[in-house]
C-alpha cells in the first residue's frame, strides 16, 4: 500500500479506534498512563513448502519431481514424450508444464492399461481410409500407436541428427510442428494422426484427476480455478465467472474424507 502503511498496520489502526471510542467519558484523564499491554509471543516461522507442491515450485524448487517406474514407455520413448509434453503445455512465470505435473506418468499408466490395449475401440473392421470428421480411423490400439509413431520418430530425428530429448526448446518446436502438419512419415501414415493423439492426452494429464497419475498438486485445477471432480459440487459448475475461494479436492482425498469420517462416525458410537 502507498505512504507506508502495510494491510497489517491499517487493521492495527482501526483496532485502535475502536477502543478509544470505548472508553468511559474522562478516562482520558488519568494521570497514569496505563500499563504496557504484554509483548505478543514471536510469530511461530511458516513451515517450508512440502516437496513437490506447487508451493516449492513456486518457492523456486523448479525441478520435476521424480517420476514413478514407468510400465509401458521405455527410456528413448519416455526421454521423447516428457521432451514433447513439455513443448506442448509449457511452464510460465505463474505454472508449471506437463512434465512438472506428472503428464507423462499418465499417459504411461494409460497406455499399459485398458486404454492402451483399445478395450473400448471397435477393432473389427473393415479398415478403409477415412476422412478427417471421422476422427481417429487406425487399426491400431493407443499403445500400438504410441509405439509404432515413437519408433519411426526416434529413427527420424537419428537420421536428421536430432537428439529430440536434449535440443533446444525452438528445434523441438520447429518438430513438432512437422508432426502436426503431417511431413512425417510413421511406419505408414501421416504423423499428424499420432500429434492429434499426444496432443490430446497431454492436455487429458493435466486437467485429469491426480489419482491417475498427472495434474499433480491439482496444478491444472488450480490453474483453472476448477473445484475438483466430485460429485456435490455439480452445482458449482452451472456458475460461470465465479471465483473458487477453497482448495480444490480430487476422487482420492473425497475417498480419504470419507474413511476418517467413518472411522470417527465408529468411534462416537462405539
Amino acid at each position: 500500500m502507498s505512504g507506508g502503511l502495510d494491510r497489517r498496520g491499517l487493521f492495527r489502526g482501526a483496532a485502535a479506534l475502536g477502543g478509544a471510542a470505548a472508553l468511559p467519558a474522562g478516562a482520558g484523564a488519568q494521570t497514569e498512563a496505563p500499563a504496557a499491554p504484554p509483548a505478543a509471543p514471536p510469530a511461530a516461522a511458516a513451515p517450508p513448502p512440502a516437496p513437490g507442491s506447487l508451493a516449492a515450485w513456486r518457492a523456486g524448487q523448479r525441478a520435476a519431481p521424480d517420476q514413478v517406474p514407468y510400465r509401458f514407455f521405455n527410456p528413448m520413448e519416455a526421454g521423447f514424450v516428457e521432451a514433447a509434453a513439455d513443448r506442448l503445455i509449457p511452464a510460465d512465470d505463474d505454472w508449471p508444464g506437463a512434465l512438472w505435473a506428472g503428464v507423462p506418468a499418465y499417459i504411461d499408466g494409460q497406455l499399459a492399461g485398458a486404454y492402451g490395449q483399445g478395450a473400448r475401440f471397435y477393432a473389427a473392421g473393415p479398415w478403409a481410409k477415412g476422412i478427417p470428421s471421422q476422427g481417429y480411423q487406425l487399426p491400431l490400439a493407443p499403445a500400438a500407436l504410441y509405439r509404432t509413431s515413437l519408433s519411426a520418430l526416434l529413427r527420424e530425428g537419428e537420421r536428421r541428427g536430432l537428439d529430440f530429448t536434449g535440443a533446444t526448446p525452438e528445434q523441438q518446436d520447429g518438430f513438432l510442428q512437422e508432426m502436426e502438419a503431417g511431413k512425417i512419415d510413421c511406419g505408414g501414415f501421416p504423423s499428424s494422426v499420432f500429434f492429434e493423439t499426444l496432443l490430446a492426452n497431454t492436455i487429458e494429464g493435466f486437467l485429469s484427476d491426480p489419482v491417475y497419475g498427472g495434474n499433480r498438486d491439482m496444478v491444472g485445477w488450480r490453474m483453472i480455478g476448477f473445484p475438483g471432480a466430485y460429485a456435490a459440487y455439480l452445482p458449482l459448475y452451472t456458475h460461470h465467472g465465479m471465483t473458487l475461494a477453497r482448495e480444490p479436492m480430487s476422487i482420492g482425498d473425497h475417498a480419504r474424507a470419507q474413511q476418517v469420517h467413518g472411522e470417527e462416525g465408529a468411534h462416537r458410537h462405539g
